[in-house]
């Protein structure tokens, strides 16, 4: 007889590793529910954190749409030498560990990297500077949203594009009219997985741009530095992080439930 495994068994084995993902971010919720939290995100090193936060992820993020469609487009449906090697690279930052992804950064736009050199010769500094917050966030999230879109495309009917452009249209108007509206659930969900990524990234961040206060210290920079002097301060700011975080992903699933 064949051995079957017993539903207990299978929602006890199940259930521990639910309550593994779910109680430390309870624990935080919990803990951050203080009243004196309330004071810590006024805080200068909260808001300022949170500004930066919310300034460089909304650049990176329009970057990624900016760059990454085209990029996710050619990779679906066009066929080329080399394009699995292009596939692997574009996806090694999602693997790379942060520190890693960092220096390489570090090596690119450094004062002595490939492009960090010239660049300092007419007096552009990239690294340790916002933008290399940027950059730090487009590298290690941009991934996702390629990803994301590129599955949408390859999905999608190329039958859709070619009666459009028999009618008439343009490449460019099939594409903006009929394969985008196609693909919006995967543009949602490709935008909320890097903008939240972006968001929660440090690594990469800390090894490019440093950790200076109103500069380059994001969210989870300024966590780190605060754990030890500001403990609420820290709190405030990881319970903003996973709110939002949750928050985003909650949204996205209603509305693709409901579409």
């Amino acid at each position: 007889m064949r051995a079957r495994l017993s539903p207990g068994l299978l929602v006890g084995s199940g259930l521990v590793l639910m309550l593994l993902l779910v109680l430390p971010t309870l624990a935080l919720l919990l803990r951050s529910a203080r009243p004196a939290l309330g004071s810590a995100l006024l805080d200068p090193t909260v808001t300022a954190a949170l500004r930066l936060s919310l300034t460089t992820t909304a650049v990176s993020l329009l970057a990624t749409v900016v760059f990454g469609t085209p990029v996710a487009y050619l990779l679906a449906r066009y066929a080329f030498r080399g394009k699995v090697v292009l596939e692997a690279l574009l996806d090694l930052p999602l693997v790379l560990p942060p520190v890693v992804a960092g220096l390489a950064l570090l090596l690119l736009v450094g004062r002595r990297g490939l492009l960090g050199a010239p660049l300092a010769a007419i007096g552009v500094h990239v690294a340790f500077t916002s933008t290399a917050v940027v950059l730090a966030q487009l590298f290690v999230a941009s991934p996702l949203y390629i990803r994301s879109m590129k599955a949408a495309f390859r999905s999608t009917p190329r039958s859709l594009e070619a009666a459009a452009i028999t009618l008439h249209a343009t490449r460019l108007r099939a594409f903006r009219r009929v394969t985008l509206p196609l693909t919006l659930p995967a543009f949602v969900e490709g935008c909320v997985l890097t903008w939240t990524r972006a968001l929660g990234e440090f690594g990469a961040t800390i090894v490019v741009a440093g950790s200076l206060a109103g500069r380059t210290q994001t969210m989870p920079l300024a966590i780190y530095a605060e754990l030890e002097r500001n403990l609420d301060a820290a709190l405030a700011m990881g319970a903003i992080l996973t709110l939002a975080a949750f928050g985003l992903l909650l949204l996205f699933r209603r509305l693709t439930r409901s579409a």
